[in-house]
């Protein structure tokens, strides 16, 4: 007896579903990179906005014309242009200004103020701060925007500073806002007038001038 035809609805293994035996790997990893590389765009037009708007407000069309992305991507990532705003300095912050943890705390002031100098004396950065600074004066909401930015600065700052204090690199009783407040006082000042450098050997002096003030160790003449 010859063997039974197979069914008609039978499934065939040569004909099995190409989507299901071959899945498309490459699509998401290729939708993940297009979502950073737009992500990075809206942060750098904004940032690059902010600093050449002598004045004028700065807006989310303008934002997503200049990031080569629809409005509605930008509003997918932040509900508000201060939160761009605000995400964009905040991301080339944190991409140039170190965040050493290395147990001494005199190196990791020291490196955490050189590089803060360093990234605000950037072309595009130092533009944009000096706008932020000079508009927020009479627009409540750049005003908002600065209070936001300069309170993510001094919490990396304070954070570091608890860190060296934890260790017993500075005194119990050690005023970190006080010297959160003498570093970025200094910087701002010199910054906004421009009658003094900002560079790595000032760093090196504020950091073992106020660690020693405080009553701090570790700095490099203790260091064995």
């Amino acid at each position: 007896m010859s063997a039974a035809a197979p069914q008609p609805d039978a499934p065939q293994p040569s004909a099995a579903q190409p989507d299901a035996a071959q899945p498309n790997t490459a699509r998401p990893h290729t939708g993940r990179r297009r979502n950073e590389a737009a992500h990075q765009a809206i942060l750098d037009a904004a940032l690059r906005l902010l600093a050449e708007s002598d004045g004028t407000p700065v807006t989310i069309d303008a934002i997503a014309r200049t990031a080569g992305v629809g409005k509605q991507t930008v509003y997918r990532w932040w509900p508000s242009k201060g939160a761009v705003l605000l995400d964009a300095l905040s991301d080339r912050a944190a991409q140039h200004v170190a965040a050493p943890d290395t147990g001494v705390l005199h190196d990791d002031l020291q490196a955490f103020v050189a590089t803060t100098f360093d990234a605000a004396q950037q072309d595009t950065t130092a533009s944009a701060l000096r706008t932020l600074v000079r508009e927020a004066a009479r627009d409540p909401h750049l005003a908002e925007l600065m209070r936001g930015y300069t309170a993510d600065r001094r919490s990396a700052l304070r954070d570091l500073l608890d860190r060296g204090r934890e260790r017993g690199q500075l005194p119990p009783d050690a005023d970190l806002d006080l010297i959160v407040d003498q570093i970025y006082g200094l910087f701002w000042y010199r910054f906004i007038l421009g009658h003094g450098p900002l560079d790595h050997t000032v760093a090196e002096q504020l950091a073992t001038t106020l660690l020693h003030g405080a009553g701090g160790s570790a700095l490099p003449s203790e260091r064995k």
